[in-house]
């Protein structure tokens, strides 16, 4: 599965990534059918407690599936995009059922 990050109104951070990255792999080895994730990562609101928002964008057969989400750090961020995606997914895998 490919990644592809977009960090829009702060600094790019490797750490963050390879944490995204590993997240994003433990959904594909689970979901096979997932194709590519787009990842951005956002900061608004430099006075505000939250405003670290994490969207991601998963790219699979059928509709494409999205989820965001608005924390007070990007790991809290993360971790709720990625609960929600897998959410949507185990939904959708029940509509790949082989036969």
């Amino acid at each position: 599965m490919t990644v592809n990050f977009q960090y829009v109104n702060t600094d790019v951070s490797e750490s963050l990534s390879a944490y995204i990255n590993e997240r994003l792999e433990k959904l594909a080895n689970k979901f096979e059918f997932l194709i590519s994730a787009q990842v951005y990562i956002k900061h608004e609101d430099p006075n505000h407690e939250a405003g670290k928002i994490c969207n991601i964008e998963l790219s699979l057969p059928g509709p494409r599936i999205f989820a965001t989400s608005n924390e007070h750090t990007y790991e809290l961020a993360v971790n709720q995009t990625i609960s929600d995606l897998k959410r949507q997914l185990e939904k959708r895998k029940e509509v790949y059922k082989v036969y």
